[in-house]
């Protein structure tokens, strides 16, 4: 049998009410299909921590997880840690910790629910962003002088390196030929940010010429956005930066209907260190302790966890049960209904089922 070993990091807010839910779903997959089991191992790693211990997770926190086959990790943030310690400390320590460079956010509508769009634009989302992972807007470089003073300045730099957009253009390449559309579309803002992200066109342009056979073509950021909204269709792989891929998949999500449903994997591709799985929900707390948390974004995210390890047909399995239970329900209010976590999670443990 095969065994995979899980380090599972609910984090903060619904986090741990979501991974708790797709451990749930993950096991008795695992159940049904017999050829492979999950070590599942709980990091108590997140806002909880920092409160006792003055930090988010330990120091060698990502050198501890390179013992994992995949991290399948759940929301970080709270109302009362700001927020640039509570990310830079432990999901951006983590994804840059172990060199996580290709993030890659797929959006659908699932199983025939229909999103803010009017039907016949909803119908044609089926995009998958590949978002650059380790440089760009979050690189981390920058500083402030002069603290409390007039004349305070604070300065943030967008790094792009010739070798960090290669790899990411490559990866996205390859990645939109395995779709059948064989489709990418590049975004950038090089009109206004003249020496960043012309590097970043530049590269993309040379590593996208060893792809013939792609359909490329090119958005501003700001003209992405809007076309997002109404002319779907046109768009089907996308590479954009750190920073611009966040936003535009934060609003892919929107328009399936809630960012509950989205799910996200932070790749190593070159496999010499475990990849991380996360919905993108955030920590949302606002609900957290009411068992309300759409579970979804959770389960879509085990799903690309599992493909990630080599489990294809129990990806495939838990897809089915998931578009089965978003086209029939129980939903969470988010999506309009009235229906608790553990409702959500027992109707796809039922779906499972042959």
């Amino acid at each position: 049998m095969r065994r995979h070993r899980i380090a599972a990091i609910g984090g903060d807010g619904v986090g741990p009410e979501v991974i708790e839910a797709g451990v749930a779903v993950l096991e008795r997959l695992a159940a049904l299909d017999g050829g492979f089991a999950l070590d599942v191992t709980h990091f108590d790693w997140g806002s909880d921590r920092y409160r006792r211990t003055g930090a988010m997770m330990p120091q060698d926190g990502a050198f501890q997880l390179r013992a994992f086959d995949a991290i399948y990790f759940g929301a970080v943030g709270a109302p009362d840690i700001p927020d640039h310690l509570t990310l830079w400390e432990l999901r951006l320590a983590i994804c840059q910790g172990l060199d996580q460079y290709a993030n890659v956010r797929p959006t659908r509508l699932l199983g025939g629910r229909e999103g803010p769009l009017k039907s016949e634009l909803g119908a044609q989302i089926d995009w998958v962003i590949v978002r650059e992972n380790s440089e760009g807007e979050y690189a981390g470089v920058g500083g402030r002088a002069h603290a409390a003073l007039p004349l305070e300045v604070a300065m943030d730099v967008a790094v792009f390196t010739r070798g960090g957009v290669e790899r990411i253009a490559r990866f996205a390449a390859d990645l939109a030929m395995t779709r059948p559309r064989k489709r990418l579309t590049v975004v950038t803002k090089s009109n206004a940010q003249r020496h960043g992200m012309v590097l970043w066109d530049e590269t993309c342009r040379r590593v996208l010429a060893e792809y013939p056979e792609l359909d490329v073509d090119w958005k501003l950021v700001d003209a992405m956005a809007a076309m997002m909204v109404t002319k779907p269709g046109d768009f089907d792989t996308i590479l954009a930066t750190n920073l611009h891929a966040d936003i535009l998949s934060d609003l892919a999500s929107a328009l399936t209907g809630s960012l509950g449903n989205g799910a996200t994997a932070n790749i190593d591709p070159s496999g010499a260190s475990p990849s991380m799985f996360e919905p993108i929900h955030g920590s949302a707390f606002d609900i957290t302790g009411k068992g309300i948390a759409n579970p979804v974004g959770a389960f879509w995210t085990a799903a690309l966890m599992l493909d990630g390890l080599g489990e294809a047909p129990a990806a495939a399995r838990l897809m089915r049960a998931i578009d089965e239970v978003s086209r029939t329900g129980p939903y969470t209010p988010d999506l309009g209904g009235q229906a608790d976590t553990r409702a959500v999670t027992e109707a796809v443990i039922a779906a499972l089922a042959p």
